[in-house]
């Protein structure tokens, strides 16, 4: 069948260079169109016009995907290749994903809305050295031999699972697909698949065998669903909201009972006592809530600041905030670019006016930038209510509120008081108090005087409503996955992007040997 394509001519100050590489649905090594032959298209953030046209999955499609990484396997994956093959195959895929860095980079400013500095500097560094990370791990799997008794030989190995499915978000494409080497189905929203499309043709590049990874690109409504209740796939992981979160699991329960790791939204804590270096918590802050737009499922929204420096630290945060530029994700100055979908664009927008209808006070933007696309201006909410919107619910937009405390404890107790738990962050100069608040923030990461800060080596999930298992780290090893597969996604499960391959996940097996016990 034959399949549609993607052709571009970049010619920025940043990049220059064209692109031309098929967009269908990539299974078994090859690209195709779906079934139905129909195709959706996506949308440029900028502008709010077509960029291109993709392949559109089906059920039909999900299932010759699961066919070909069943078979990819049972036949050349899996237990029929040594780990050290699999991460030499991976080290290859690195290597090529540096070689096309700046592409990789440019697609996701195009299609996604990010500033191609930050796509270049922060998610491909990040995708490509969780890659070396695991793929260092890749023959590493190592079981243990358990003490019985003399006459038993007991011991545990490491066995894949076989068939996963993975949702992976539109925020990061290039690191949110970074787990380990076994079989896989991941699934990310469509409109934002370019550089997931063109990672598909280095990975057959790198000499992965046919089969191992399978890309479907469709709706959630049938994509989506056929993924979360299909009865071959054997585990799934999903990033994104708490709501579709619980949608996932119900259909892993409801289906075969698949194993699940969930790393769902958050609405994570800031806190800046007054003992805090206020240029260096005004920086950091900053980052926390603006950078990629404000699309970070760990962004730092709630902004507690101790009324000793409060007002010093608005005026800093302020001013700071008001000299973020707004341009063209490919302009060397540009900051911020615009929020990725039309649906994201109304739904933070929605909650701004939420704000100013319950009453908080805009303190700075609070209104879309420009008169094209999807832009909005970095907001600042002050004089907020616990029970505000503003205050309890994700936005996944550049939105803050910065709220006045006076004591430790009451502070705490309001970082404390949502149902998210992914993140949370503070500063202080004092070290001593750093540790322990940290202990007690609620939540799966704490950062002290930082925040957003992610390494391939540390673990990364949440805890209460904001998932269940960890990535990144030896801790994935045990909770979850370990390969990092670029995958670019859009806003909600009515529109999937749907990634099926063969990855190293593991399930630990016990093995029990009668020595010459004699029952009787």
């Amino acid at each position: 069948m034959s399949t549609t394509e993607f052709s571009y001519q970049f010619n920025y100050e940043t990049f220059k260079g064209k692109v031309n590489f098929p967009t269908g649905i990539f299974i078994n090594g090859k690209f195709s169109a779906g079934a139905n032959r129909t195709t959706i298209d996506v949308i440029n953030p900028t502008n709010g016009k077509v960029l291109t046209s993709i392949a559109e999955g089906t059920t039909d499609d999900v299932n010759r995907a699961v066919d070909a990484a069943k078979r990819a396997f049972d036949e050349s994956w899996g237990l029929r290749i040594p780990g050290a093959e699999r991460g030499k195959l991976l080290y290859r895929l690195a290597d090529l994903m540096q070689k096309n860095w700046d592409e990789l980079a440019a697609l996701e400013a195009l299609d996604n809305g990010k500033t191609f500095n930050d796509a270049r500097a922060t998610d491909l560094t990040m995708s490509v050295d969780t890659i070396r990370y695991y793929a260092g791990w890749a023959d590493k799997n190592h079981g243990q031999v358990i003490e019985t008794d003399e006459t038993k030989l007991a011991y545990t190995r490491h066995e894949p699972f076989g068939v996963v499915g993975q949702i992976i978000p539109w925020n990061f494409p290039p690191r949110s697909g970074t787990r380990h080497g076994q079989l896989r189905c991941t699934q990310a929203l469509r409109a934002y698949p370019l550089s997931a499309l063109r990672m598909c043709s280095l990975i057959n590049e790198a000499g992965f065998p046919p089969g191992v990874v399978n890309v479907v690109t469709g709706y959630g409504e049938t994509v989506g669903r056929a993924i979360a209740e299909h009865m071959r796939i054997d585990k799934i992981s999903f990033t994104g909201s708490t709501l579709v979160g619980r949608k996932v699991m119900e259909a892993a329960a409801k289906s075969n009972l698949k194993n699940v790791t969930l790393e769902l939204g958050g609405k994570s804590p800031n806190v800046v006592f007054n003992d805090a270096d206020i240029d260096l918590a005004v920086h950091w802050s900053i980052h926390g809530i603006f950078w990629n737009h404000g699309q970070n499922c760990c962004a730092g929204s709630r902004i507690y600041v101790q009324s000793g420096i409060y007002d010093e630290f608005l005026k800093r945060f302020t001013a700071q905030a008001k000299a973020l530029k707004l341009g063209d994700p490919f302009a060397k100055d540009s900051y911020q670019g615009p929020q990725v979908s039309q649906n994201q664009f109304d739904r933070i927008m929605e909650h701004i006016e939420a704000g100013k209808k319950e009453g908080a006070t805009v303190h700075l933007g609070g209104e879309r930038f420009g008169t094209l696309g999807y832009w909005i201006q970095p907001t600042i909410f002050t004089n907020v209510r616990p029970e505000m919107r503003i205050v309890r619910e994700e936005i996944f937009g550049p939105v803050a509120v910065v709220i006045k405390f006076e004591t430790e404890q009451e502070v705490i107790g309001m970082a404390n008081g949502t149902e998210y738990g992914l993140a949370a962050a503070l500063f202080t100069k004092d070290i001593t108090r750093g540790i322990q608040v940290a202990h007690q923030l609620q939540a799966g990461t704490t950062w002290v005087n930082c925040i957003s800060s992610l390494h391939p080596n540390v673990p990364f999930g949440g805890c209460k409503q904001s998932g269940v298992g960890r990535e990144l780290g030896e801790y994935a090893l045990d909770t979850s996955v370990v390969f990092l597969f670029i995958l670019p996604l859009h806003e909600k499960m009515a529109n999937l992007f749907v990634l099926l391959f063969a990855i190293s996940y593991t399930n630990v097996k016990a093995v029990q040997v009668n020595l010459g016990r004699v029952l009787g």
